[in-house]
């Protein structure tokens, strides 16, 4: 924990279980504060058998209805167990938070097609009971309704936090999924899936090593690029889709990689392999960016979050691709890489209980402004 929350205060508990499965993020925020104040965090490991049965299920897309229905109730008891550990650490109770703002864990997100659906389990009417506070859950289905991709949804907070005057700047979320929001002072933001962050990063070195990670990308560093498997691994149709666009795990995961190695006549070793996902990373945000056009005497200042932030290959590679930005962590501006999307839902709840739009039509492609999400009480 990093500090109690002080008093009076308008308290609301962002929390988010991104694609890498890696645990829970907690973020206490007082909106009594302008601008908002995050007042303690946390991240709760994933428990091993609860994070093996939902990367079985995001790996291969098929289950049981009953086997979802465990899972949604699994999810919902962790949930619950993480905030009222959570609030007795800080000896607070129930009554001192106004709402929680509980993204759910995305199981399958799909919104091309005739019949435009996402799906997020871990059950909010367990998590509102368990710990007597309302929760705000359910954020993407509203913004689909009224024709939207129901992603990204942090753009608008990152908007509400970062955007600055005579400054591009970039919010580049590195989590499973790379995903950016483009504040630019005067014009309307944008925001999208780019594609790849993490997710076939950790695939592959837990496939081969057991680990569920690359501390350090210290295994990336040690092989080399395979530039006919990272032409292979560019040559990807989505992206050349305009945004608004989304996508996750469904497309990007281990079946897709393989899928793209078994093109090449010859074997890679498995830390090439790991080398050449970095440079994939990196480039594929890379050539998103280097298109993007300001004023010449508008600054580029991307900043970075989320676990990639924290790998120094990528933030190294990053910075040499895209010498015409100044590379940053949110971090650096006083905001924790961490619990960026913790605070995102924590906001979504607070302008969800005040019936305030939290979509950007100009990212999702939504035809109206709505106020995202759904109360259990």
């Amino acid at each position: 924990m990093r500090s109690q929350p002080s008093s009076p205060t308008q308290l609301y508990l962002g929390m988010m279980s991104g694609t890498s499965l890696d645990g829970v993020d907690l973020a206490l925020v007082d909106f009594a504060k302008s601008p908002p104040k995050m007042t303690a965090c946390d991240c709760v490991p994933m428990p091993e058998n609860l994070r093996q049965d939902l990367s079985q299920l995001l790996k291969s897309g098929e289950t049981t209805l009953q086997h979802l229905g465990e899972l949604d109730h699994r999810l919902g008891l962790l949930y619950a167990d993480c905030v009222n550990q959570f609030l007795a650490r800080l000896s607070l109770s129930s009554a001192d938070i106004v709402a929680i703002g509980c993204h759910g864990q995305t199981v399958w997100h799909a919104p091309q097609g005739a019949y435009p659906f996402t799906s997020q389990i871990g059950d909010m009417h367990l998590l509102a009971t368990k710990t007597e506070i309302p929760v705000v859950g359910d954020f993407r289905r509203k913004d689909m309704a009224v024709g939207g991709q129901g992603a990204p949804l942090v753009p608008a907070f990152h908007e509400a936090i970062f955007q600055q005057a005579e400054c591009l700047i970039g919010v580049l979320n590195i989590g499973g999924i790379s995903n950016i929001s483009l504040l630019h002072p005067d014009k309307a933001t944008l925001g999208y899936d780019i594609g790849a962050g993490n997710t076939l990063l950790d695939s592959w070195i837990e496939k081969h090593q057991g680990k569920r990670f690359d501390y350090n990308g210290e295994w990336g560093r040690s092989g080399r690029v395979d530039d006919a498997l990272l032409a292979l691994l560019l040559d990807e149709a989505y992206f050349r889709l305009p945004p608004p666009k989304s996508t996750g795990r469904e497309l990007f995961n281990l079946a897709w990689l393989e899928g793209k190695l078994a093109h090449l006549a010859r074997p890679i070793p498995a830390e090439n392999v790991q080398a050449t996902l970095v440079e994939f990373t990196a480039r594929s945000i890379a050539e998103n960016l280097q298109g993007v056009e300001s004023p010449a005497h508008f600054a580029k200042r991307l900043l970075v979050c989320g676990g990639g932030a924290k790998n120094p290959l990528i933030m190294q590679r990053l910075t040499a691709l895209l010498p015409d930005w100044q590379v940053l962590t949110t971090s650096d501006v006083g905001v924790d890489v961490d619990y960026v999307e913790a605070l995102a839902f924590a906001w979504l709840a607070y302008r969800r209980w005040h019936y305030l739009p939290s979509n950007l039509p100009s990212v999702t492609g939504a035809s109206q402004a709505v106020s995202l999400g759904v109360i259990f009480n």
